[in-house]
């Protein structure tokens, strides 16, 4: 089902790896997107088409080896978790699981917490330190624990420091944590939302820690009102102050993906395109790249930050946004993938485009010493097999 060329030509003119596959650990079908998050559709077997295909710059693979790392991104368009990574050879090493309609996504130490339809997740890698399982994985990420939410529309999830879980709710407009006994409980909600409502007023999306602790979040607009955010979109973000409840920024367009990284406060103004930090003190963004395509999804190593872009649907959410006049100005049309970006250049180091049914990601974790990393997923027949003893 996979067909890899190593050194074939890529869209931006890099010599890089081309991968076409029909998502070989479980199949879709790109002739009904309606029923591609189920991942039991055959693929289309028509000549020429792929289901899915990724093409990765020149160095990607060697960058990923030197980093010793591997990735993960969610994509809640087609309802799955993708694993990166190198072979011992250095080809290419991709793994994808059905989820559901996943989006946050968090790792920490040997827990990696992923947000679905109506559940949270809670996976934990099966293999120890240098351990590997017959297949070569050097991961094996096994569903543990589930908590039942119902559909909140769950965005950004992170760890804090003591080990404890906590997510955007952004149906109800606020930050929270599971429960054993409810839907969620929550810990913190905007100061201008005035009531406990699911009618995501305000699209709370995106939360960063600091210190271990939640400490910022953005959201779209300061709207009170049923999906009144929606009216905002081009120029009404902003980023709040968790501990103050004070709006710090605003002007943004469509922010999403805040995180704190060496001393500053990193997001992505997606409604522009731009990736770039925020200074809290004077309020002001400051662009680091931009990069084409609707950003979501951000992590980092070293000196890189590895952001994740989709191609914005041709819908009211995301049209007539700054993003298709940088485009149009630029010449370029909207890709997704994954964009690699110096911290101390601005400049676009690696990347990992991919075509074919999977267009729009949400979030991306990169995960330190996991050069080939799996899992089982929930709805896996491998789950009735798998057993260990504590």
């Amino acid at each position: 089902m996979i067909q890899i060329n190593g050194g074939s030509k890529t869209k931006n003119g890099l010599t890089g790896t081309r991968l076409t596959s029909a998502l070989e650990t479980e199949t879709l079908d790109s002739r009904n997107p309606a029923m591609l998050a189920s991942g039991t559709e055959q693929m289309n077997d028509a000549p020429n088409a792929p289901v899915f295909e990724i093409n990765t710059s020149r160095h990607f693979t060697g960058w990923l080896s030197e980093m010793t790392a591997g990735l993960a991104f969610t994509t809640y368009q087609v309802g799955k978790l993708f694993f990166i990574g190198v072979k011992p050879d250095g080809k290419l090493w991709v793994f994808n699981r059905n989820i559901g309609r996943c989006l946050g996504l968090a790792a920490a130490g040997r827990d990696l917490w992923i947000t679905a339809d109506t559940q949270i997740y809670k996976f934990v890698d099966a293999l120890g330190e240098k351990q590997k399982s017959s297949e070569g994985h050097d991961a094996l990420y096994v569903p543990q624990v589930s908590y039942f939410t119902g559909d909140v529309d769950a965005h950004d999830i992170a760890i804090r420091g003591d080990g404890t879980m906590v997510f955007v709710n952004t149906l109800f407009n606020c930050i929270a944590t599971v429960s054993t006994s409810h839907s969620f409980e929550m810990l913190w909600q905007p100061r201008f939302i005035s009531r406990v409502v699911a009618e995501d007023r305000c699209h709370l999306n995106g939360l960063a820690l600091r210190d271990g602790a939640p400490a910022y979040v953005t959201a779209i607009s300061d709207s009170d009102t049923f999906d009144g955010w929606r009216g905002h979109r081009r120029d009404g973000g902003i980023v709040i102050d968790i501990g103050t409840r004070e709006i710090v920024v605003s002007g943004l367009s469509m922010p999403h993906s805040p995180r704190w990284y060496r001393d500053r406060l990193w997001l992505h103004n997606s409604g522009t395109g731009e990736f770039g930090t925020v200074d809290v003190g004077s309020g002001k963004f400051q662009p680091v790249a931009f990069c084409p395509g609707y950003l979501r999804g951000l992590s980092f190593i070293g000196k890189y930050a590895v952001a994740g872009l989709s191609r914005p649907r041709e819908n009211k959410t995301f049209t007539g946004l700054a993003l298709d006049d940088q485009l149009a100005s630029r010449r370029m049309d909207a890709r997704c993938g994954l964009y690699v970006i110096d911290l101390d250049t601005g400049g676009i180091a690696h990347s990992l485009t991919i075509e074919g049914v999977v267009t729009e990601l949400y979030d991306v974790v990169v995960l330190p010493g996991r050069l080939q990393p799996a899992a089982i997923g929930p709805t896996s027949p491998e789950t009735k097999n798998y057993i260990s003893v504590g």
